[in-house]
């Protein structure tokens, strides 16, 4: 069996389209620009906030981004506070992690969210100690799809990147796994279609986290 996993954070844990949704149009309306849709934003996420800001501000009036150090500043604050606004786990993911946590695994979350940010949704939505290792963005430290990160939680545990299953909802988090050369699983209940995760070279696409216990269970020589 495996020895750990490493999981995105939204959309692949938890579905904060809700709550980035609302801190982004909060953003643009005090920037007194049009708010974004839930689709729009569901295809923004995932690179990390300046992406997503930058992307809002193309399709609500600022298309040359010009305003994107005012919008980061504003988003930052307005996000402190509404990070967790109607953030829920998927059906099944609590069931999940604690079946793999008393299977003996180690369990991290590695997110372009920022670090404060993720660590507080982590802390508020999943109970205490159910995850070894919380990372986030963070300053000097190069956001997915850079396998760094990853690199470094492998390190903290002491394992080698082929011990650890990899598990996230986009085509960065599918970039960032195979970069980082970790078994890596794209899961449907996220922000992206099925026919965009396989465009993006998706090898393995899951539709129920019970299909990730049954792979990180698994023996040996039945790993993918």
């Amino acid at each position: 069996m495996y020895k750990a996993c490493i999981f995105d954070l939204d959309g692949t844990l938890v579905d904060t389209l809700n709550s980035l949704l609302y801190s982004v149009n909060k953003t643009m309306e005090e920037m007194q620009l049009r708010p974004i849709t839930k689709e729009q934003c569901k295809a923004f996420v995932g690179n990390g906030a300046k992406y997503l800001l930058e992307r809002a501000l193309e399709v609500s009036g600022d298309p040359k981004k010009e305003r994107i150090t005012e919008a980061l500043q504003t988003y930052g604050r307005i996000f402190q506070e509404g990070c967790t606004y109607q953030v829920v786990p998927y059906a099944g993911i609590l069931d999940m992690l604690r079946t793999l946590k008393e299977a003996g695994m180690k369990l991290a979350v590695l997110s372009n969210k920022p670090d404060l940010q993720a660590k507080h949704v982590v802390e508020s939505i999943f109970p205490k100690g159910i995850f070894d290792c919380v990372h986030g963005q963070k300053a000097g430290v190069p956001r997915k799809p850079d396998p760094t990160a990853a690199w470094m939680i492998a390190q903290s545990f002491k394992m080698s990147p082929e011990e650890i299953l990899y598990i996230g909802d986009s085509e960065v988090d599918i970039a960032t796994g195979n970069a980082a050369h970790m078994p890596t699983i794209a899961v449907s209940w996220g922000f992206r279609k099925k026919e965009t995760l396989r465009e993006e070279g998706a090898v393995c696409i899951f539709d129920e986290p019970q299909e990730i216990i049954e792979l990180a269970c698994k023996e040996q020589d039945d790993e993918v």
